[in-house]
């Protein structure tokens, strides 16, 4: 989710309009809204990049116009620092699009910011092409993996953030021999959640950072807990950093124009009614995540409905995440069940795409599903309270640091034990649209307080800081 900074409101208009008009004229299918959305980017990254500075006031001889507040990004001090980000892979999933984000904002500021893809695919698929061509438009440059030019960039690199665990591999592949000088700078941003990742092949050189960030304070715990009873090895000063929605998002979700054409768009492609009341489910389409025992949930919850003789408007699933190609035999699983309780009438399955915002326009409620220990944040949670969506959540991981059970949203176990509770919760919020629109607004509100573009900037930048001075202390010793 690329950010887009607040601009006249009459340039937003005209770009908006323009932006909803090729929607129009296309299908929401993921691949062809793959496909406008990095078509435009073109133009909109080039404006993007421009108000950012005239966002903030990062240039101290810029113009200020008279009688006017310029706001000054917390970010700010990372001007012309050189910042080298390693990434794992460049993919759609929630890592590589968050140290995209980061990378733009030290970017809006006048930061130097070198990408590293570790994984990178020997043959560019369609996605890194788009991802990589969107970096450098933005001016951030992309160095190879390997060879010379990543050693020399890691030594001179003011900051070096390592993006998951699996990244961790690339400091002894690359650097080898120059690995001590590399981590007293070195900020080690973690997302994993799951027990395979706790490996000294990829965390060996953990406690010898700078500092770790972790996107919640439950997997904070976990990480602290983990590498010391299982790995014997201690964490190092870590940061707990809840994310924030992008700005270009709340453009979008506090527009209520744009919302309702997204809104009868998208259900009119789906084949769905204004009145029918859509349950999404926004994630790679993973046992992890949850799909499995959503769409049982949701055929219980029919159940519960005929039963009950319940007067209601259709209700539908909306699985957005699939991938039509690669029909992997968790995703055939899932369709072969839609297809035996014959409900291929009532679920939907959607592309993986970069653009959520119309599916969020366009549903009820999101559904976060995520199993065993849950999402270590699970991002798409705040996207969907931007957008004044109840959430049904697992009572796990970063979600219950999101959703207050009850007021914003719903809690139900993982595992199979949450397929009923999860089913009753769907009725629930079926047949009551004062309480889901009231949860919904309380949702918004809290994204309001807590989940903003700079409330994660104003966090990110404490943790910047807090590296930069530990780098310049063991570079004077």
């Amino acid at each position: 989710m690329a950010k887009h900074s607040p601009v006249a409101m009459a340039l937003f208009r005209k770009r908006w309009l323009t932006v909803v008009a090729l929607l129009v004229m296309v299908s929401v299918t993921t691949a062809i809204a793959f496909i406008v959305r990095a078509s435009l980017e073109s133009s909109c990254d080039c404006r993007l990049y421009t108000t950012n500075q005239k966002r903030y006031n990062s240039s101290p001889g810029s113009a200020k116009p008279i009688g006017v507040a310029v706001t000054q990004s917390p970010l700010s001090f990372m001007k012309s620092r050189l910042v080298l980000l390693v990434s794992h892979e460049l993919s759609l999933s929630g890592g590589p699009l968050l140290l995209m984000e980061l990378a733009f904002l030290l970017r809006g500021v006048g930061a130097e910011v070198c990408w590293i893809t570790n994984q990178r695919p020997s043959e560019t698929n369609n996605i890194v092409y788009s991802l990589e061509h969107k970096m450098l438009h933005r001016g951030v440059q992309v160095v190879s993996a390997k060879g010379q030019e990543a050693i020399d960039t890691a030594l001179k690199a003011d900051l070096v953030v390592l993006n998951t665990a699996v990244a961790g591999k690339w400091l002894d592949a690359v650097l080898k021999e120059h690995v001590p000088q590399v981590l007293p700078k070195v900020l080690w941003w973690i997302h994993e959640m799951r027990g395979h990742y706790f490996s000294l092949d990829y965390v060996k050189h953990l406690p010898y950072v700078a500092g770790a960030m972790i996107d919640s304070h439950v997997t904070a715990e976990y990480w602290k807990n983990r590498t010391q009873e299982r790995l014997r090895i201690k964490m190092p000063k870590t940061h707990v950093v809840h994310l924030g929605n992008s700005n270009e998002l709340m453009e979008i979700a506090e527009d209520s124009v744009a919302k309702r054409i997204l809104r009868e768009h998208v259900r009119e492609s789906l084949g769905v009614r204004n009145e029918d009341i859509l349950f999404s489910l926004i994630n790679s389409v993973t046992r992890g995540k949850g799909q499995d025992l959503f769409l049982r949930s949701f055929y219980e919850s029919l159940q519960i409905i005929q039963e009950r003789k319940l007067q209601l408007p259709s209700i539908h699933a909306v699985v957005v995440g699939s991938d039509m190609t690669s029909h992997s035999k968790f995703e055939t699983e899932l369709r072969n069940f839609v297809i035996s309780k014959k409900i291929q009438n009532y679920v939907h399955f959607v592309n993986k795409t970069l653009t959520v915002a119309p599916y969020l326009a366009a549903v009820d409620v999101l559904v976060q599903n995520s199993q065993a220990r849950g999402e270590c944040f699970g991002r798409i949670t705040i996207e969907a309270m931007a957008f004044q969506l109840p959430v049904l959540g697992t009572a796990a991981g970063g979600t219950q640091e999101i959703v207050t059970n009850g007021t914003t949203g719903l809690l139900h176990p993982v595992g199979k034990e949450g397929i009923m509770p999860l089913a009753k919760n769907i009725v629930r919020l079926a047949t009551h649209v004062e309480r889901r629109l009231t949860m919904g607004k309380k949702g918004y509100e809290k994204v309001k307080e807590t989940f903003l573009e700079r409330h994660m900037e104003e966090r990110i930048a404490g943790v910047l800081k807090d590296v930069l001075q530990k780098a310049m202390e063991h570079q004077r010793t």
